[in-house]
């Protein structure tokens, strides 16, 4: 149900009113911190997603698509912004799961046995196609995000994952054939 003040909060809005943006944050924002910590269960994520999420309704001029039932569209946009943040944070950890994987396969070489194997870790990762290689290098020596780097490219973020995942197949590859 739409509250008389939220119809005139969103009009004023819609205006331009600083202040009426003002008071929606002082009227929601700790509720949809609470809404942000159900999902996350992490104070501070929940603070700063909410944070952000207000800084974008008035940088992004979101207020603009404000209609109806104001109350529901900022818990549904923060849950969904919530859910966006946990699948993120799922394939991040898989993938330190899958880098820490290779890293172990990696220290189990003997080193007297095979003195250049890192140099053929670095021809494994040489012989890949570009931008299997590219992918790799952007996440896991310079530390991009994955939508960062997909930019970066010039590909999707879906396009990218499925780089980085062939990416480390290969080198996984190469390390058990190799013998180590």
């Amino acid at each position: 149900m739409n509250h008389p003040s939220d119809i005139i909060l969103v009009q004023r809005l819609k205006e331009g009113d600083a202040s009426a943006y003002d008071a929606l944050f002082m009227k929601y924002h700790k509720l949809l911190c609470l809404n942000a910590y159900w999902f996350l269960r992490n104070e501070a994520e929940a603070n700063d997603l909410v944070q952000t999420f207000f800084l974008d309704i008035w940088d992004k001029k979101l207020y603009l698509q404000f209609t109806g039932d104001i109350k529901g569209y900022l818990h549904q946009a923060v849950k969904n912004r919530c859910l966006t943040h946990l699948r993120k944070q799922k394939t991040e950890l898989e993938n330190q799961v899958a880098f820490t994987q290779l890293q172990e396969d990696s220290c189990v070489v003997n080193i007297e046995t095979s003195p250049d194997y890192y140099k053929q870790v670095l021809s494994a990762i040489n012989e890949m196609a570009v931008q299997k290689r590219s992918a790799i290098q952007m996440v896991y020596i310079q530390g991009k995000r994955y939508q960062e780097a997909a930019d970066e490219m010039g590909i999707s973020i879906n396009s990218f994952k499925t780089h980085l995942k062939r990416g480390l197949k290969v080198l996984r590859h190469a390390i058990t054939n190799k013998g180590y």
